[in-house]
Parts: C-alpha cells; sequence; structure tokens
C-alpha cells in the first residue's frame, strides 16, 4: 500500500514539471506565459518559442503521463491503483503544485497515460483529432473532440470499468480547460490552426 501511495505521489510530482516552461526559458529566454494563448503547453510554446521546442514540449508532457503509468503497470498495483497515478499524472500538469497550480490543458499528458493503457482506443481516436483538425483547422476542436469520444472509445473496447471512469474523469476536466476556447468557437473568434491547446 506504502508503495502505491507513493507512486501516486510521484506522478503528481512529475505530471507537474511545467516542460513547456522550463524549455522556454532555458533554451530561448522566453517565458510563453507572457504570449500568445499565454498557456505552457505545447502548442503555445510552439507559437511562441518555436516549433522545435513545441515538439520537444509535446513529448515532455506525454511522458509525464507514460513514465508513471508504466510504472505502475510493472509493479502490478491493480487497475483500481494504476487509474488513479494516471489521474495524479495529468491533475500535476493541469494544476501544478511548482507554479501556484496553474498549469495547462492536459490534452498530452493525457494521451501518455492512455498509451499504455488502452492503445487501440488512442489509435482510434488519432484519427478522430487528426479528422476535426483538418475540417476545422483549430487545435482546439480537434482536442474537444478527441476527449468527447475518448470514452466511448475507451467503453466500445470493453476496457477495465477503471480506465473508462478515469477517462469521463479526465476529459472532463480538458473540456473544462477549453472552456475559453468554447466561447471564442461560439463567438466565431477562435483561431485557425492553432487554436489554444
Amino acid at each position: 500500500m506504502i508503495v502505491n501511495v507513493l507512486l501516486v505521489i510521484f506522478a503528481y510530482l512529475l505530471g507537474s514539471i511545467p516542460t513547456g516552461l522550463v524549455l522556454s526559458k532555458a533554451l530561448a529566454g522566453i517565458d510563453p506565459r507572457q504570449g500568445g494563448s499565454r498557456n505552457i503547453g505545447a502548442t503555445n510554446v510552439m507559437r511562441t518559442a518555436g516549433k522545435a521546442l513545441g515538439a520537444v514540449t509535446l513529448i515532455g508532457d506525454v511522458l509525464k503521463g507514460v513514465i508513471p503509468v508504466c510504472m505502475a503497470l510493472f509493479l502490478e498495483l491493480g487497475q483500481w491503483w494504476v487509474a488513479g497515478v494516471g489521474l495524479a499524472a495529468f491533475l500535476g500538469h493541469c494544476f501544478p503544485i511548482y507554479i501556484g497550480f496553474k498549469g495547462g490543458k492536459g490534452v498530452a499528458t493525457a494521451l501518455g497515460v492512455y498509451l499504455p493503457l488502452t492503445p487501440l482506443a488512442v489509435l482510434v481516436n488519432v484519427f478522430v483529432f487528426a479528422s476535426a483538425l483538418g475540417v476545422s483547422r483549430m487545435v482546439s476542436v480537434g482536442s474537444i473532440s478527441a476527449a468527447i469520444a475518448m470514452p466511448l472509445l475507451i467503453g466500445l473496447g470493453r476496457y477495465p470499468l477503471a480506465y473508462l471512469i478515469l477517462s469521463i474523469c479526465v476529459d472532463a476536466i480538458i473540456i473544462f480547460r477549453h472552456k475559453e476556447n468554447i466561447k471564442r468557437l461560439m463567438a466565431g473568434k477562435e483561431n485557425k490552426l492553432w487554436g489554444e491547446s
């Protein structure tokens, strides 16, 4: 039990590392919170600090989900604990303790959580995201569409109930954190191609 709890704490602290902020400040002398959408996620890092740092931020944010979940699976903690570890990593990214609980929108870290748990659902959802992005030319639309689709895909894929509950919690938070994007979409003012995500 102690190992389980420690891994949940580790997952949250790892998820809390603001990858985009650290990379942008260290390598470009730029704080992504001061430009663009003022978000620390990969899209805004790409917008403010360049495509290369945006790509590295994306990889780093995905790994924040992959690493603790893979550790939980390796240790065979059980489905509910594994889901708890994944949720902790995701919450760390969205509400990081290191920078006043003001983090990213969680899409990349959620992807990292799902990859080891529900790979087939992720594969299908890549097409959902890409299709929504291709039609709308807005990253936010792709992200919201993927968030809505993920619990449905996990349910249809007959994955464990723990993973379904995890996806409902994670994707509800992702949609909530896109509330400003949704307002702009309804007003017809959302940014094309690289909406805030």
